[in-house]
């Protein structure tokens, strides 16, 4: 088998590990959403976060779902990425993570990353709350 073959298998692997983790975390629903506002334009860039993202990073031992989904919280609040954080915390509340855990990181955003941020992050969790019941 040719290197590029090899190459190809390797990223098609990761693409097709990368969509069951994506599929896990942010659920069905939003990744369908997803692929069907796929373009040729961005069609890469969907292959590269399903790979690297989803099929490498998030597959990685050190840090289980839980965690990894506090911390994608607290970094999303830190750099003020207002619609990955409401995805991330409605996912994160729908597989269980209590709302107390996530105002736990958005204080202690607030102390680091800045209480502007994690004022709207609360208000993003408040609003989830009320919706997801």
């Amino acid at each position: 088998m040719s290197d590029t073959n090899n190459y190809d298998s390797g990223r098609a692997a990761a693409h097709e590990r990368g969509m069951g983790t994506r599929r896990e975390v942010l659920g069905d629903a939003h990744v369908d959403r997803s692929i069907e506002k796929m373009t040729d334009v961005t069609a890469p860039f969907q292959d590269f976060i399903t790979r690297t993202a989803w099929g490498d990073v998030w597959q990685r031992p050190g840090l289980d779902h839980t965690e990894r989904r506090l911390l994608t919280i607290g970094i999303l609040t830190a750099v003020g990425n207002d619609g990955e954080l409401d995805m991330h915390i409605r996912a994160a509340l729908r597989a269980g993570v209590s709302h107390e855990s996530i105002g736990e990181v958005l204080l202690h955003t607030a102390i680091y990353a800045g209480v502007p941020n994690s004022n709207h992050g609360f208000a993003l969790l408040n609003k989830a709350v009320e919706e997801l019941g």
